[in-house]
């Protein structure tokens, strides 16, 4: 009889982690302007659970936020792996994220009209 194989740990895995990472930036760099703003709005695994892309949505400047978010990257991952109950911790990265933007823009066309 064949192992079967669970196809939705990837998206666990991702949905974990941008839960936790979450409640790392809103713990742990509470009192840092940039990342008040910031809102955890999707992730993916990639590679084999290795890397984990986490959308954001920022309400202030976004590429101040992306330059913020790349700079405590490791920091990040050093909470993470105290919190994850995986051997590995996967590779964070943070991608803004325009689908609210683009939403709104395709509304006001749609006024428009």
């Amino acid at each position: 009889m064949r192992k079967q194989f669970n196809t939705n740990r990837p998206e666990k895995i991702a949905s974990k982690v941008q839960t936790l990472v979450a409640e790392i930036i809103q713990h742990d760099f509470y009192d840092d302007e940039l990342l008040r703003g910031v809102s955890l709005v999707g992730a993916e695994s990639h590679g084999g659970m290795q890397f984990v892309k986490l959308f954001f949505y920022a309400h202030g400047d976004k590429i101040a936020t992306q330059k913020r978010l790349d700079d405590i990257t490791k920091m990040i991952r050093f909470s993470l792996a105290k919190k994850i109950d995986q051997k590995y911790v996967p590779e964070i990265k943070f991608i803004y994220d325009d689908t609210l933007e683009k939403a709104d823009r395709i509304e006001n066309l749609l006024k428009k009209i």
